[in-house]
């Protein structure tokens, strides 16, 4: 009798233990799930944003004629992270597609930028209408991008920690949830220590 007891206690403590496990595994799968979400908004504003650059460069071209070297470097740079969205579309838990991504907007960032300090040079390009629409589409879609890249990272960072913890990280590890990577996009103007002058 004592041993029948001890068998049931036995049976109900592995029975717990793999609820506990499918538990731990299924808040990994949702939490991947919801990264991966996150990763389609940026993908979204992305092709958006890839879409205006082409009308951008057309309404400037114009203007710019002996500009011919940096609307290039705009348009190059728009491919290759047409690209890269490309890639990292398709797996968003890919760690070096995203990364590739992120270097890509960050280039595509600082040749829109010099296009923008180029425009601004240019009084007629400047108040071209289509252009300051243009301009201001693109303006709004950055701030779409922002948002939707910290919703990306957020999620990332609590799957990531999620995938950390103990015990966690063993059920990660035996079913193949691996680290994904946040998307950051580097912009020197970012970077760089404004200057104060108080003279």
């Amino acid at each position: 009798m004592g041993g029948t007891m001890l068998g049931w206690i036995v049976l109900g403590l592995l029975v717990l233990v793999v609820f506990w496990l499918i538990g731990i595994y299924n808040r990994l799968v949702r939490l991947r799930n919801r990264f991966k979400n996150a990763f389609a908004q940026i993908d979204v504003q992305l092709k958006r944003r890839h879409d205006l650059i082409p009308n951008l460069v057309e309404t400037a071209k114009g203007y710019l004629a002996h500009e011919r070297e940096t609307l290039e470097a705009v348009i190059a740079a728009r491919n290759s992270a047409v690209q890269g969205l490309a890639s990292a579309s398709s797996d968003p838990t890919d760690a070096d597609a995203i990364r590739k991504l992120g270097q890509a907007e960050s280039q595509l960032g600082g040749a829109l930028g010099r296009l923008m300090e180029l425009a601004e040079a240019y009084p007629d390009l400047k108040a071209n209408q289509n252009m300051m629409q243009l301009s201001e589409e693109l303006t709004s879609t950055e701030n779409r991008v922002a948002f939707a890249r910290q919703a990306f990272n957020d999620a990332v960072m609590e799957y990531n920690t999620s995938c950390e913890v103990f015990p966690n990280s063993m059920v990660a590890g035996q079913f193949g949830f691996r680290q994904a990577e946040l998307f950051e996009i580097e912009i020197a103007e970012e970077r760089e220590v404004p200057e104060v002058s108080f003279s």
